[in-house]
């Protein structure tokens, strides 16, 4: 049992919802939920889960979050569970609805904040399991600064279908492969029932993993919480323990802001290269950061991913899952690696009140697997992901080559204006080997909300082209995605990018080892051709879309749609 602390809510938020005369009427609400004089004398901890019946992703939160309140409650806290949502990008894939996912990170923090503001809770701990529930959790965490852990509600346990693992990713190939007859309707139908066989997020290093991974490498999770998977019953024992992580954070007066630095923000993005993580995580690490007012953009993330070996054999371009990560070893053992290789900072503080250094002491390589190679025999010498810039780029594109066999591309672009068109010509097979695909207007504003393009991507790839043109875009991509696949090109279309003046034929020139994106257009073109460009109009002229395009930033910063602490004037936890 944990040491009890008497605390004094003189100083803590929720004195103004609890404490005094003029809050009987608050109190009178406490009440009426059972609590008792002495529940609603204790710190009020925040369990927030982003639960749903969506998909697998998020079904098991609410399971979780029970045990969570255990630990809170063992450790002298109240627990106040609340939800959140969550746009499950599996199930938004493909369609108009993916234009929702990255909107709604912002909703998730804002949503959270707003409950924890409302409600003066004095602390936070946040289950999550889908891709953008993960960062939207930390942002809010960092943007309150009240003490908070994050846990991972675990990923799904991989599927078995003839003999092999496959994830939701075979899913969405398959599609590609029975576009071209390489697969058979009956076929199709038989792996999409066996590739998703348990509640949890998808199994490969995409992006709910990776963010789960950075969850741990930024020191807002217990270490090695992330890689039980879902279904596991050990996952109440990590929920139990978080919740008494938060009450001791409380004790202690440690805060986000004093664990997210700028160094756990580069302990971060090793993770991600060291892991060959998602592309996205470029995007969402810029977002964290901004909520502790640090510059730490797309540029600086890139250099990390260029300086770190990738060392853990993660699907989508390698062979294992999260699941298998977890079993030997989790992400301690990566960091572990990293940590003797020179490559972490080991004195920043994590939710444990110890430091990485600290936490990663007794944790021993185990020569009993490969799923995380030796640092000095990495896959490859630097990360799975690159950042590019160039006259295509101003601001910047990144692009995944963990499992690619060749860094440089150049041929002519075949331009599309959205996502649908780019679909339809690719199972149409309107495209040819060697061509640059473009798919443009899908940016922050211009989208409205960045779509991935997964499914363009996967039957492009199913279709055994993967290797054989390359893909541009101002949108995102799925971890999942495979190929030569250049995303979050800045300045996007809808703001007159370079990208939203190319034409069909332009030639456009790829070179990752470089950490170029050009195209083979003169300066005077380009001018020429901007002072005839004219936005393309949008479907959406009102609602939740158009609010997020009137306020969102740059890719290359994180798509962040509020100042963030520098314009902070009171941190919450001192109103």
């Amino acid at each position: 049992m944990p040491t009890i602390t008497i605390f004094d809510k003189s100083r803590l938020p929720s004195r103004h919802a609890t404490v005094g005369p003029d809050r009987a009427p608050h109190r009178s609400y406490y009440y009426a939920m059972g609590l008792s004089k002495e529940d609603i004398a204790k710190p009020f901890v925040g369990v927030v889960t982003a639960w749903n019946e969506a998909a697998p992703c998020n079904i098991a939160l609410h399971r979780q979050a029970q045990a969570v309140k255990v630990g809170v409650a063992r450790a002298g806290g109240t627990p106040r569970e609340f939800t959140t949502i969550t746009v499950t990008d599996g199930i938004a894939m493909g369609h108009q609805g993916m234009k929702a996912s990255l909107v709604s990170r912002e909703v998730i923090a804002d949503s959270i904040e707003l409950t924890v503001r409302g409600h003066a809770y004095d602390a936070l701990v946040g289950l999550a399991g889908c891709d953008k529930s993960l960062p939207g959790m930390m942002m809010a965490m960092v943007r309150l600064n009240v003490p908070s852990v994050f846990l991972y509600g675990g990923s799904i346990l991989p599927g078995r279908w003839r003999g092999r693992d496959v994830t939701v990713q075979d899913v969405f190939e398959a599609v590609g492969k029975y576009a071209v007859g390489e697969m058979s309707e009956e076929e199709l139908e038989d792996l999409e029932r066996h590739a998703c066989p348990s509640a949890g997020a998808c199994g490969g290093q995409f992006t709910a993993n990776t963010m789960a991974c950075v969850s741990e490498a930024i020191g807002l999770a217990l270490p090695g919480s992330a890689g039980t998977p879902a279904p596991y019953e050990a996952r109440d024992r990590w929920a139990e323990a978080s919740g008494e992580a938060v009450m001791r954070l409380l004790e202690l007066g440690i805060r986000p802001r004093d664990i997210v630095t700028r160094e756990s923000l580069e302990n971060a993005a090793r993770v991600v290269a060291a892991s060959g993580g998602s592309t996205n995580a470029a995007l969402h690490l810029p977002a964290i950061a901004h909520e502790a007012g640090i510059d730490f953009d797309l540029f600086d993330v890139a250099r990390i991913f260029r300086e770190t070996p990738y060392i853990a054999d993660l699907k989508p371009a390698g062979r294992y899952v999260m699941k298998d990560l977890g079993e030997v070893g989790g992400v301690p053992l990566i960091m572990k690696t990293l940590l003797e290789g020179g490559f972490l900072h080991g004195d920043c503080i994590t939710v444990t009140g110890r430091t990485v250094a600290e936490n990663l002491a007794e944790v021993a390589w185990n020569p009993h697997q490969d799923v995380v190679r030796p640092i000095d025999r990495p896959i490859t010498p630097w990360g799975g992901v690159v950042g590019l810039k160039g006259s295509l780029a101003p601001e910047g594109a990144i692009v995944k080559v963990a499992g690619l066999e060749h860094l440089k591309f150049r041929g002519p672009a075949r331009v599309f204006d959205s996502e649908e068109e780019a679909m339809a010509a690719v199972q149409a097979r309107r495209y040819r080997e060697g061509e640059v695909i473009v798919i443009r207007y899908e940016g922050p504003k211009g989208g409205p909300g960045m779509r991935e393009m997964l499914g363009v991507t996967s039957a492009i790839y199913g279709q055994g082209m993967g290797h054989k043109v390359a893909l541009v875009t101002d949108g995102r991509f799925s971890g999942a995605t495979r190929g030569f696949c250049i995303g979050h090109v800045g300045p996007e279309a809808a703001v007159g990018g370079p990208i939203a003046l190319l034409r069909d034929g332009d030639i456009i020139a790829i070179d990752a080892e470089a950490g170029r994106l050009d195209v083979e257009l003169s300066p005077q073109e380009l001018e020429e051709r901007r002072r005839h460009w004219k936005p393309k109009p949008t479907f959406y002229g009102s609602g939740a879309l158009w609010k997020y395009a009137q306020t969102v930033g740059p890719a290359y910063k994180g798509a962040v749609t509020h100042p963030g602490a520098k314009g902070e004037v009171v941190a919450y936890p001192d109103l």
